[in-house]
């Protein structure tokens, strides 16, 4: 039998019907959603399928009951009622100021214009012309009109390593939303899709009967493959996958509801003769985000345990961008968990949604902070042989070629060489990269520990000193061990059946390296 082809970089919703290819129905909660409001937005990571929503909507509206036929809305929707849509796409190109961002605006309501048969003032500006273009539609077709924004957040994005430029774009942006506000009247339904969801105050003051439902349990599965797809949809191209390891690679984002996976992961993956691989991470590089990350010397080792409240995640902005706000809206960090805090407000525990995200993150961290060269790729191999034997011995002199071969010319502007945390960053993003199991201020009964890394039969209990002298002289006892034996950090390890190391590390901040490192071993014990 003839398996049904991928909707590989299909975003076309009659395209996919009309073809003997795949489609996972979401028509049961577009039917929930047209059914219970008249206005939304959803944000979702990129490659998650929120163009090819936003198509099957305008499809819905048009009344092309053709393409719906055995779907589950087929037999809910009014097809007697065709609605005119308006759709504003900016997902092609790059719009690099302002100027730009104005020329595409214009095209697209030239391209609304046409293909309504509508002809707009040619006095008005932008937003004028958006507002005619509503009213004279709702006049011709004798129904309220549809608005559709794709990628609504794009050419914010596009500027987002010049904040002046972003915020420029920003405002052309808000002047064509904020139409949508006064002509609520003549609108039957508005859908906004993007990325990152900018605040309120910032791009959406005008847009205030917008309900988001980004997080909304309701529709967490709106785009995205669930399990559930991939074993009827899918279940020929998948037959004889490993689900289990599948799983771990590639399913783990959750917007409060079930967890999906990324639809184009799946869908090259299956492409690809099912070869693991970092599939979506390469459509896109987040060197933006490396760059903030240095710029406010974030403490890398906090990505391991993320607690965070509904307002970090909810809104973004050019003038204060938080890097855990970026982080969780790209999809680079998913829910792990919701819960109820101290004062009754709603708060998440973070964490990245799956194997391929964490190493191919990890990855660029550490050639973001390490500037890692084809050596320090070697070096990484060489690390992880070492940490997996338990060959301690080696470990000083590879972190010091590790510290050596940073660039540090590189952040002459930066306070992050001035604290533990620089280095403990280093090592974070450093050992992350091997797939150890990494407690960043690992928590005991007499204190916190800056580290446990555990790999194979091996658990190193590390504590970090910053010394700053400038001429450093080996102290005696190291203070760092001396800490974690003081406070016998490693009790909690002591039963576990693997052998533990006791590690002090000193980093002098003149040398901006590591200049002493003692250990202690202790043996294996149930």
């Amino acid at each position: 039998m003839t398996l049904p082809k991928l909707p590989l970089s299909i975003q076309n919703f009659a395209e996919i019907r009309q073809g003997n290819i795949c489609y996972v129905d979401k028509t049961e909660l577009v039917w929930k959603l047209v059914d219970s409001g008249k206005a939304y937005f959803l944000s979702r990571p990129r490659r998650f399928g929120k163009s090819l929503l936003v198509d099957t909507l305008k499809e819905l509206f048009e009344g092309n009951r053709a393409l719906f036929e055995g779907l589950y809305i087929d037999d809910k929707w009014d097809w007697s009622k065709q609605y005119p849509v308006i759709k504003l796409d900016f997902a092609s190109g790059v719009l690099q100021n302002r100027a730009q961002l104005d020329e595409r605006i214009q095209t697209l309501l030239m391209l609304n214009q046409q293909r309504l048969g509508i002809e707009c003032d040619r006095r008005f500006d932008l937003s004028g012309c958006f507002e005619d273009l509503i009213l004279k539609t709702r006049e011709k077709y004798g129904q309220k009109v549809v608005v559709l924004v794709d990628e609504y957040d794009k050419p914010i994005l596009d500027n987002i390593d010049y904040p002046e430029r972003a915020a420029e774009v920003r405002e052309g942006l808000k002047n064509i939303y904020s139409v949508l506000k006064g002509q609520d009247a003549h609108l039957q339904f508005v859908f906004m899709t993007g990325v990152t969801k900018f605040s309120k105050v910032s791009l959406f003051s005008g847009l205030n009967q917008l309900k988001d439902i980004t997080l909304d349990e309701n529709y967490a599965t709106i785009c995205g493959y669930t399990q559930t797809d991939l074993e009827t949809t899918f279940a020929g191209h998948l037959a004889g996958v490993d689900w289990v390891q599948l799983k771990t690679w590639y399913n783990g984002y959750q917007f409060l509801g079930e967890a999906v996976y990324n639809p184009y992961d799946i869908l090259l993956f299956i492409s690809g003769n099912r070869r693991y691989r970092n599939y979506w991470f390469e459509t896109g590089n987040p060197s933006f985000l490396i760059k903030l990350f240095q710029q406010k010397a974030y403490f890398l080792p906090d990505l391991e345990q993320l607690e965070v409240s509904e307002e970090i995640l909810d809104s973004f902005d050019v003038e204060r961008i938080n890097p855990v706000t970026l982080l969780f809206q790209t999809g680079y960090l998913t829910i792990k968990e919701a819960y109820t805090d101290v004062m009754g407000e709603q708060a998440f525990v973070l964490a990245v949604p799956n194997y391929e995200v964490k190493m191919a993150l990890n990855n660029q961290l550490i050639e973001g902070y390490c500037q890692i060269d084809t050596e320090k790729k070697a070096l990484r191999t060489e690390l992880f042989t070492l940490l997996h034997r338990g060959a301690i011995d080696g470990l000083k002199p590879m972190l010091q070629r590790l510290f050596a071969g940073i660039p540090w010319r590189n952040f002459t502007n930066h306070d992050l060489l001035n604290s533990e945390g620089y280095y403990a960053s280093v090592l974070y993003a450093f050992f992350a990269s091997l797939n150890a199991a990494i407690t960043p201020e690992d928590t005991t009964n007499h204190g916190k520990v800056d580290m446990t890394v555990a790999l194979g039969e091996f658990i190193y209990v590390m504590e970090i000193k910053l010394d700053k002298s400038s001429d450093y002289q080996e102290q005696t006892p190291n203070p760092a061990l001396q800490q974690i034996q003081d406070k016998d950090y490693a009790q909690k390890y002591r039963h576990q059946g693997k052998t533990v190391f006791e590690v002090g590390l000193i980093f002098n901040q003149q040398q901006r390296n590591l200049v002493q490192m003692d250990w202690r071993q202790l043996n294996k014990s149930r």
